[in-house]
Order: C-alpha cells, then structure tokens, then sequence
C-alpha cells in the first residue's frame, strides 16, 4: 500500500468520512479520555500528523494546546481549514512532517500510522523522533491483533499490530514507551493506545 494509494482512496472519500468522524458525535468518549489525558501533560508545539478533517487538532486547540495539523491529503486539508479556520492547518507527509529537528513537545499520532505498509513503519516512527524535542511525548492510537497483518479496511488496506511489536518498534526509534491500553468499544474493532517519550 503506497502513499500515493491511501492519499487517493481518502481523497476519494473525503466528505464521506468527514460526515462520519468530524462531528463531536464522531469522537468516541473512549478516544477523547485518551487524547485529552495525554495532552494534558505536553507543554509546547504540537503536531496533529494525520489530522483528517481536524477535529483532532481544533479538539486540542479547544484545550488551549500549541497545535498544527497536518495531513498527505490535500481534500482534508481544505475541510479542516473550511470548518475549523481558528485552527493551523498544512499538506505534509508522515515521514516528512516539515519542522525543525527536535522542536516539538508532542505529536498525535491517532490512526494515522494504520495504512502504512509495516516495513515503512520505522521510517515513520524515526521521523516523529526526529521531531520531538528530548521527553517530548508520542500518543499513537492503532488498530490491535494478534499478529501484524492486513484487513479489509472500510477506505483502503489497513493492519492490525500487537502492542509489543510496536512498542518494540518505538523502542528501535528512540522512545520509551510509558503506557499502553488496549480499548474495547462495542461495535469497533479492538484497539490500542500507546504513551511514549523521546529519549
């Protein structure tokens, strides 16, 4: 699965899962606990990396954080500016998020890394490295499973990673993992956040 496929599927279907997700009724109380705990701890520049439609990063921004979103889908990146023009919001990469090294205090990683072909996972884990200033914290939400693999996902091919394996991933990339928490929401597939820290 290509970069250049999942910016396409998206793009495809961007209104569509902007009807389904950006609406606070689309944000699970589940996730909002997650992401508002883990924010609640970071002082500094945030990036949103895979912000989607931004109801993410405006969510932060609510709460008074430093916060970009950023997203390879050019679509969601004129939505989000559209509905959430209080927010800062540009095209960018996972792997190529475009700030300065170690200028960061956070990045939300939220579903962003599920599309992404496993043997390009490092390069992507590297770059939020890269990004965050030493101690700065990573909170990376994933689709969960026994064994990395692939599924059917509803806009295009996604995997599923046991928390060890990606935590040993994260270890590889310089993190220490702080906390992880394996999410179980009727109707959605298992799911798991993961806490890290820039050594």
């Amino acid at each position: 699965m290509s970069v250049d496929d999942v910016r396409d599927a998206y793009g495809r279907r961007a209104e569509e899962y902007t009807a389904l997700f950006c609406p606070p009724e689309g944000m699970p109380e589940l996730d909002r606990k997650s992401v508002s705990g883990w924010a609640d701890g970071v002082s500094g520049p945030i990036v949103d990396a895979g912000c989607g439609p931004g109801q993410w990063t405006d969510f932060l921004r609510a709460r008074g954080c430093d916060v970009e979103g950023v997203d390879l889908v050019p679509r969601f990146v004129e939505i989000a500016r559209s509905r959430f023009p209080a927010g800062s919001y540009r095209v960018a990469e996972l792997d190529a998020l475009g700030v300065p090294d170690r200028s960061l205090a956070g990045v939300l990683s939220w579903y962003s890394i599920i599309h992404t072909d496993p043997r390009d996972v490092p390069r992507v884990l590297g770059e939020f490295a890269r990004c965050l200033r030493e101690g700065g914290s990573l909170l990376l939400g994933m689709f969960e499973g026994a064994r990395v693999e692939p599924f059917p996902h509803a806009v295009t091919t996604a995997y599923f990673w046991p928390v060890q394996e990606m935590s040993q991933r994260l270890d590889d990339a310089g993190f220490l993992v702080e906390a992880t928490e394996s999410l179980v929401v009727p109707g959605r597939r298992p799911h798991a956040a993961i806490l890290a820290r820039r050594g």
